[in-house]
């Protein structure tokens, strides 16, 4: 594992990790063989039901749709959101979070022997993390950081060749993150899963703009705390027949004035192929169904369209790709049952993907072929650059890190002048799915 990942920013982490991994190798097995299974030292308890009747899903006009899908950024999260929100200005990490203090009960390490399976310790200091192992901050940080180690591991083993970069970054307003990112391997050109778990308060701007899409927040002396975290991935395959792959998945949380907490959880999973292949739509699409209704029934086909809808480049009248799920300001009916959902979502990103990379990685491929590939790209970047709000709340704000807003743009892509496919082609097909969106699951 070590020397599939290689260049590890917090090393002794991954060092310390044989034990505890190997659960987590079991648990991307049964993930990659098409199961949805619980994370690596989650209790299993049973989840409640009846989530769809109670989880509001405001559309464009929500806040939801505005400064919440900001937080996801396709690739700078609340990185480059909560730059534009706090004009933070990042700078390296010149501490590790500190270990486990000595002496402590076994079963208080627990939360010891999960970390060791992570891709660098956690943002939030340990001991913290230990103080209040209930709060929905400490559950969803650690699922984001699970998230992003199951992913990067299941990446590395199908690529066989590159090793993921780590970069651990601070906020100096509060918080930080992680970014790992593997560039030009032996099956993806970029691969890149970054989390990111910031704090601070909102400022007045913020919360103006919350106040304009339903959310009448009360500050203190002009100071509304906010917590922020959430892990949001970009994979790009070098061979055309090989789909890319976006998701993401957050928490925010707003603490007003009178001690009142306001929350709400954002997120999906899309796929972007360059071809159009029939069983492995279906296979993208039921895998997603399946996590959304352990839930609800009421869940895929209302956040499936939602992702229909966002991800269209207007411009060109067609969508960025064959779709999924996509959801934002989600807050009922309870905390713990939207987790679940969201907890669903996340572990569904490897039995949905990885399939579908083993299957096409050694398909051969004409340059026309590749061609294609690198027009798409080009699409890609039109929406993340043109439409998406997190990539463009970053770069329009002084002191967001850039690298980590742009992550989510391919190593190469081309544009030609009035390009246009033959009639009847495969590259004319799936034009024809980007411009009328189909039912894959049923």
């Amino acid at each position: 594992m070590a020397l599939h990942l290689g260049r590890l920013g917090a090393g002794p982490c991954w060092r310390v990790s044989r034990g505890g991994c190997r659960e987590l190798r079991e648990w991307s097995r049964r993930c990659t063989a098409g199961r949805v299974c619980g994370s690596p030292g989650a209790s299993r308890t049973e989840q409640s039901r009846g989530l769809g009747s109670g989880l509001t899903a405001g559309g464009g006009s929500r806040l939801g749709t505005g400064l919440a899908v900001a937080l996801a950024g396709l690739a700078g999260l609340a990185a480059a959101a909560f730059g534009h929100v706090q004009r933070a200005e990042m700078v390296p990490k010149s501490s590790g979070t500190r270990g486990p203090s000595p002496g402590r009960p076994e079963e208080e390490d627990e939360l010891a022997r999960r970390c060791s399976c992570f891709m660098a310790l956690p943002v939030t200091d340990l001991q913290e993390l230990r103080r209040r192992p209930g709060d929905m901050k400490t559950k969803m940080e650690l699922l984001i950081l699970e998230t992003q180690a199951q992913v990067c591991k299941a990446l590395a083993q199908v690529d066989g060749g590159a090793s993921f970069s780590v970069d651990r970054w601070e906020r100096k307003e509060g918080g930080g993150g992680i970014s790992c990112v593997l560039q030009d391997g032996h099956v993806f050109e970029k691969a890149g899963v970054s989390i990111s778990v910031v704090h601070g308060n909102l400022s007045e701007e913020a919360a103006k703009q919350m106040k304009s899409r339903g959310k009448n927040l009360k500050s203190k002396d002009g100071k509304l705390p906010f917590s922020a975290m959430g892990v949001s991935s970009v994979i790009h395959p070098k061979n055309p027949h090989a789909p890319t792959i976006h998701f993401n998945y957050r928490y925010f949380e707003v603490e007003e004035a009178d001690g009142n907490k306001q929350w709400w959880f954002g997120g999906g999973c899309d796929l972007t192929p360059t071809y159009l292949n029939h069983e492995d739509a279906v296979h993208f699409h039921r895998t997603l169904k399946e996590a959304c209704d352990r839930h609800s029934p009421d869940l895929y086909p209302k956040f499936k369209k939602w992702c229909d809808d966002y991800f269209f480049i207007a411009h060109r009248g067609e969508r960025r790709g064959i779709g999924g799920i996509f959801f934002d300001d989600l807050d009922s009916p309870s905390k713990e049952e939207v987790f679940h959902f969201v907890q669903s979502c996340a572990q569904a990103v490897i039995p949905s993907y990885i399939p579908l990379v083993k299957k096409h990685r050694d398909d051969s491929f004409t340059p026309q072929e590749k061609l294609w590939q690198q027009l798409r790209r080009g699409r890609y970047v039109e929406f993340n650059l043109l439409y998406d709000r997190g990539t463009k709340f970053g770069l329009f704000t002084p002191g967001s890190r850039i690298e980590s807003i742009l992550m989510s743009l391919p190593l190469t892509a081309r544009w030609e002048y009035m390009h246009s496919p033959s009639e009847n082609s495969k590259e004319a097909e799936i034009l024809e799915v980007l411009r009328h969106p189909r039912d894959w699951a049923h």
